[in-house]
C-alpha cells in the first residue's frame, strides 16, 4: 500500500513539472526564472531576466503613437530641407536678375555715350574710328548688341569704319561675323539684311 501511494505521488510530480514546463513553453506562465537553480542542478540554463510587472507590457497605442511622432518628425526635417533649398535657390535667381540688371545699365550707358560719341559733328570720325576699335576689342556678341540698338546710319559709319581699318591694318574684319550673329533671329535677320542694303546702295 505504502509502495502505490509513493508512486502515485512520483507520477503527479512527473505530470505537475510536465504541466508547469508546457504553460511555460506557451508564456502562460514563467517557470523559467523561478526553477533556475534548478535548471542549473540539471544542466540547463534557466531564464534569469526580470520579471515583467503590469504596467510594462507592451502599448500598442503608445507604440503606434511613437512611430506616428517619428514620422511626422521625419516629414518635418524632409520639409525644413526642401524649404532651405528654396530659398537658397531664390537668392541665387534674385543674384542672377541682379547681375543681368547691372549688365544692362552697364549697356546703356555704354549705348548712351556711343550715341553721344555719333550726334557730336566736332572729330565724328575720330569718334566712329575709337567706336570701331571699341566694339572689335570686347564680346562679339555685347557688340552685336550695342550696333542693333544704333541707328541705321551710325551703325552703316560704324560697320564701313570696322572693314576700312582691317583692311589698312591687313586684319579680318568682324563685320561679316557681327551681321551673322545679328541675323540669328527673326527680327536680327531683318535688320543685318537691311543694313546690308544701305551699305551697298550708299557706297562710293
Amino acid at each position: 500500500m505504502a509502495g502505490r501511494i509513493i508512486i502515485l505521488l512520483i507520477l503527479i510530480l512527473i505530470l505537475a513539472g510536465g504541466g508547469i514546463l508546457w504553460f511555460d513553453y506557451l508564456n502562460v506562465i514563467d517557470a523559467k526564472t523561478t526553477l533556475a537553480p534548478l535548471y542549473k542542478f540539471i544542466g540547463k540554463e534557466g531564464r534569469t531576466g526580470e520579471e515583467l510587472g503590469p504596467d510594462d507590457f507592451l502599448n500598442l497605442d503608445a507604440e503606434r503613437l511613437a512611430m506616428r511622432l517619428e514620422a511626422e518628425a521625419l516629414r518635418e526635417l524632409d520639409m525644413d530641407k526642401r524649404e532651405d533649398e528654396i530659398t537658397s535657390k531664390i537668392a541665387e535667381l534674385e543674384q542672377m536678375a541682379q547681375e543681368l540688371e547691372e549688365r544692362q545699365k552697364a549697356l546703356d550707358e555704354m549705348e548712351n555715350s556711343i550715341n553721344d560719341m555719333l550726334l557730336s559733328a566736332e572729330n565724328k570720325e575720330r569718334n566712329v574710328e575709337g567706336i570701331s576699335q571699341w566694339l572689335t576689342n570686347m564680346q562679339p556678341e555685347r557688340a552685336v548688341a550695342i550696333i542693333t540698338a544704333m541707328n541705321d546710319q551710325n551703325a552703316i559709319d560704324v560697320l564701313r569704319k570696322t572693314d576700312e581699318v582691317a583692311q589698312r591694318d591687313g586684319t579680318g574684319s568682324l563685320v561679316p561675323y557681327w551681321l551673322q550673329l545679328m541675323a540669328a533671329t527673326p527680327e536680327g535677320a531683318a535688320r543685318a539684311a537691311e543694313l546690308q542694303r544701305k551699305m551697298v546702295a550708299s557706297s562710293p
